[in-house]
């Protein structure tokens, strides 16, 4: 039994591949489309079945190192899909969003994911509220990055009035400036309760709200381009190419607080 958690996994592993092929097959077959989301809506339940395993085995928020980490994020990442595909009919994006989820949770498996004790630190309730918070908001702007990318994609495609589409059944560049937009309004206050509550935590656990690791240094940072770019979509009416591109420096900003700093820099916050 202490193994099911990572036969979930390679189950959810399997769907997520399978929705990968069938997306692209779905380029040129559309009506495969439909078995392509169900496939990753399978993998989704799959991997909500690993998860809860996993708490039930280790009796803690499995989110402490890199392998619980990135298959948190894959996760998430599949909900704020089904998500944005419910309310935006936006399914098409599953050619692009289903090999991410692959291939994180691939990177996932390089890890080790053997449970173990939590160290003292991490024993604490405040680590579901962190941690949560704070992975959501990680995958709402990954999604928010995906989609940024794909935006400019298109619009240089319309701008070389290049008649046939970059993705069949893509929606129109409003439709993916909205998503954008929704992006920024949930990742954004995510964000600022996930360096709220990491505040909170590091008082009970070190002494102090902000000791300036470079981990929550880094949290600044990313936390002070999103607040930018919020600011001027509200205030300047930023649109378009102009939120495409913040959102993709936002997020690189996240990549180096989230990978950079674990492997390369460390601190009080690196948990591989």
């Amino acid at each position: 039994m202490r193994d099911s958690p990572e036969l979930l996994l390679y189950i959810s592993l399997a769907f997520y591949l399978v929705a990968s092929g069938l997306y692209l097959l779905s380029l040129r077959q559309s009506r495969v489309r439909n078995w392509a989301y169900y496939s990753l809506l399978g993998g989704f339940i799959a991997h909500a079945a690993a998860i809860g395993v996993r708490y039930s085995h280790a009796g803690y928020t499995p989110i402490t190192n890199m392998h619980e980490s990135l298959s948190f994020l894959v996760f998430c990442l599949a909900g704020f899909f089904i998500y944005l595909k419910t309310f935006y009919r936006a399914s098409i994006l599953g050619v692009i969003v289903s090999p991410v989820l692959s291939v994180l949770l691939i990177f996932a498996f390089s890890f080790s994911s053997e449970i173990r004790p939590l160290p003292p630190v991490l024993r604490s309730f405040w680590l579901p509220i962190h941690t949560i918070f704070a992975f959501v908001g990680n995958a709402v702007f990954l999604m928010g990055f995906l989609v940024s990318i794909i935006y400019l994609v298109a619009e240089r495609h319309i701008k070389n009035k290049k008649s046939d589409s970059i993705l069949p059944g893509l929606p129109p560049l409003e439709i993916l400036d909205l998503m954008n937009y929704k992006c920024m309004s949930l990742g954004f206050p995510l964000l600022t309760v996930g360096i709220v509550t990491g505040s909170i935590w590091a008082e009970y656990a070190w002494g102090s709200y902000w000791n300036w690791d470079p981990k929550e240094t880094w949290s600044l940072i990313t936390w002070i381009v999103y607040a930018i770019m919020v600011h001027n979509r509200l205030a300047i009416g930023w649109r378009g190419r102009k939120t495409a591109y913040m959102m993709i420096l936002g997020f690189t900003s996240i990549l180096v607080t989230f990978v950079g700093v674990s492997f390369f820099v460390g601190g009080l916050h690196s948990y591989l």
